[in-house]
């Protein structure tokens, strides 16, 4: 078995092109399918070491000071912010081209995407409104997301970072919200969360094209499609939730609806083999158990009883998550079944 390792140094020492690289890695991924034995536990990529947590501890210490000092010898904020992304992007020519260091990556990228986005509205909207549905927070939206997309896509370009994907695509949720608060006014707040939640879909489906080329999970797409899930979860549940939570008294009718709810996106969850969206839901769900058991009369102790009702659901969820799949996935069509994670229970 050739490690991804050795695979990275030969072709940072030229004995191998990017293309044979790639192919190496398809290889090594096709003979992994004849010894998976164990089910997909979406294994991240976070950290190759405890060096990983060492340097990022001194990349959050060292960029707080560079943007304290870019604020002394710029204008404030915006200098300070410019000064972070630049720092950020000659760190990860280091760190993550030279060294491959996962956490630090994921941090300089982090830094260097919402850098260029706080910098971009720090000058062009530089006084906070009162409203969001202001012309300069539109343009100031638009225009931070336009330049993190094109710095998400350059950094891509040169790093290839996983995460990039998805803060790219955070850039692009940015313009079309950035539109939404330019051309209305506070009467079109109602628009803003069908807004998010298609965009929700939209990145849910990206990611779902990167899980359906991959469904053995072995490339750099899967680690794309995590970070994809992990921005899209938040953008569907809460566009979906939220408005059912919008009054200050939640009745029993409303709890239901949310676990209702809850359930489809677990289904789908399971179907799909993520549980981003899952972990984006539980706030929602925890509210409902919440309000079922004050009115069945528990009020007194219902924050524990809340907190063992939500933990033994995802203690079910994840003991049962095997058995689940194996019943949904036979109601897939054949043509879906085959791109999607196989299904490993022990029954199969």
């Amino acid at each position: 078995m050739i490690s991804e390792k050795a695979v990275t140094e030969a072709l940072s020492r030229g004995i191998i092109t990017r293309v044979q690289a790639e192919s190496l890695k398809s290889i090594e991924a096709e003979l992994a399918a004849s010894r998976l034995d164990a089910p997909d536990e979406e294994k991240l990529r976070f950290i190759t070491g405890f060096g990983d947590v060492f340097v990022a501890i001194g990349l959050v210490l060292f960029l707080s000071a560079i943007r304290y000092f870019g604020n002394l010898l710029a204008e404030p904020y915006a200098g300070g912010w410019i000064a972070v992304a630049a720092a950020s992007w000659l760190l990860a020519e280091f760190f993550t081209r030279r060294r491959r260091m996962a956490l630090p990556s994921i941090l300089l990228l982090l830094a260097f995407c919402g850098a260029i986005f706080l910098a971009t509205t720090s000058v062009i909207a530089p006084h906070t409104e009162t409203s969001m549905f202001d012309p300069s927070t539109g343009i100031a939206f638009i225009a931070g997301g336009a330049l993190t997309a094109l710095g998400a896509l350059l950094h891509y370009a040169r790093f290839h970072v996983p995460i990039t994907i998805a803060a790219g695509a955070a850039g692009l949720v940015a313009i079309f919200a950035g539109i939404l608060f330019a051309v209305g006014d506070g009467s079109l707040v109602i628009l803003l969360q069908p807004l998010l939640f298609l965009c929700g879909v939209a990145i849910f489906a990206a990611a779902m094209r990167f899980d359906m080329v991959d469904p053995l999970r072995q490339t750099r797409r899967t680690d794309i499609a995590f970070w994809l899930h992990l921005l899209a979860a938040p953008l569907i549940v809460h566009s979906v939730l939220s408005r059912m939570m919008s009054s200050d008294t939640l009745t029993s009718t409303t709890a239901f609806a949310i676990l209702a709810v809850f359930i489809v996106l677990a289904s789908v969850a399971v179907l799909v083999n993520r549980r981003a969206i899952l972990v984006a839901g539980l706030s929602y769900t925890g509210f409902a158990f919440g309000t079922l058991i004050r009115e069945a009369g528990f009020s007194s102790i219902a924050a524990p009883l809340t907190l063992l009702a939500l933990g033994a659901l995802v203690l079910l969820l994840s003991a049962g998550w095997n058995f689940l799949r194996s019943r949904i996935l036979r109601a897939v069509p054949e043509g879906w079944r085959t791109k999607l994670p196989p299904d490993l229970s022990p029954a199969t």
